[in-house]
């Protein structure tokens, strides 16, 4: 039985779009593999003048919803590119609609047919690569938050109590109103007063957090850390 197949073609620019020329040329040649390799093309499915920079397109959802549904068994597309420039985001479609025995994945550039053992070989590698890129840039990211922490610098989040972030967004400058309120809380600490009487004790003050609430002992806690 032949299996039911969408096919899916792209263009990136409305110019490309309006010619017609790069659709025309993936249409015919999709269909021509669809014949060649006996696959019920069950509907060309478009998107014209849209980036592969997001897979985030109409054309392509309506696709991937028809694939998730059960209505078509694989999708076709003249190049990968057409799909996703993304390393990632190819890895990310390749796990949730094509690995593990779930639709076909058909490439006319690269040959690629999961429905055979070297088609699965080659998704495998793919979403192995996609995988590798994850954790490279996981470690990268890493890396240079703790070089900009070692050189005092600022890396997201909300400034420590005490600090706020300067205008240029990468140092941390001290506040002197809340440096002050810093200053009093270790001093009650270091007086014997328990994180509960010094949250206490500040609220008798009248001193606030930063949204207006009264303190409590775990945020004394962390202010009086260092």
């Amino acid at each position: 039985m032949a299996t039911r197949t969408l096919a899916y073609i792209r263009v990136s620019t409305d110019k490309q779009a309006d010619k017609g020329v790069s659709l025309d040329a993936q249409r015919a040649k999709v269909q021509a593999y669809a014949a060649l390799y006996d696959l019920e093309l069950i509907e060309i499915i478009v998107d014209a003048g849209v980036s592969a920079k997001s897979i985030d397109r109409p054309g392509l959802g309506r696709a991937l919803e028809m694939l998730r549904k059960g209505q078509a068994e694989a999708l076709l597309v003249v190049k990968l590119d057409r799909l996703t420039r993304s390393v990632r985001d190819l890895g990310d479609l390749v796990e949730k609609y094509f690995a593990n025995g779930k639709c076909a994945l058909l490439s006319v550039g690269e040959q690629i047919d999961t429905r055979s053992a070297a088609g699965r070989l080659v998704l495998n590698v793919l979403g192995s690569v996609s995988q590798w890129e994850r954790e490279a840039i996981g470690e990268r990211t890493a890396a240079a938050m703790q070089h900009k922490a070692a050189r005092g610098e600022f890396t997201g989040g909300e400034a420590p109590y005490g600090f706020r972030v300067s205008d240029d967004g990468i140092h941390l400058i001290e506040d002197e109103a809340e440096q002050a309120i810093l200053e009093q809380a270790r001093a009650m600490r270091r007086a014997g007063l328990s994180l509960r009487q010094v949250a206490g004790e500040l609220t008798r003050l009248g001193v606030r957090t930063r949204v207006s609430k009264p303190f409590v002992a775990v945020q004394v806690a962390r202010m009086t850390a260092a």
